[in-house]
């Protein structure tokens, strides 16, 4: 059985927000972020696995972008802000070593 995928942790600052407003996202995933640079007990190296990729879109715009390396902590916490242009769909993509995609969603409303 496979092990089910982190399920990513979403704020955002306003729900609702007038067009030009800056929108706060606080993303949190849950995620091992090995850097291949660890031995197990035995001495072998245990393989690197982090995410390496980060997006944030709004209705398929993107408007925040990050490539991680492998200094990333664990459980990375991701702040940043973006302007509001238009109200729909915030789609937050976490990518892995292996393509992995972890997923997330929020809507916002702009006025």
């Amino acid at each position: 059985m496979s092990t089910p995928a982190p399920r990513p942790r979403i704020r955002l600052d306003k729900k609702e927000a007038k067009k030009g407003d800056l929108v706060e996202v606080k993303a949190l995933v849950a995620h091992i972020m090995e850097s291949g640079q660890r031995k197990d007990k035995d001495g072998n190296v245990i393989p690197r696995k982090i995410i390496n990729k980060f997006t944030c879109e709004v209705n398929g715009q993107l408007v925040f972008a990050v490539d991680l390396e492998p200094a990333i902590s664990a459980n990375p916490y991701l702040q940043f802000k973006f302007k509001a242009e238009e109200s729909g769909k915030v789609v937050l993509t976490w990518v892995d070593d292996d393509g992995t995609k972890i997923v997330g969603e929020d809507t916002i409303t702009v006025t």
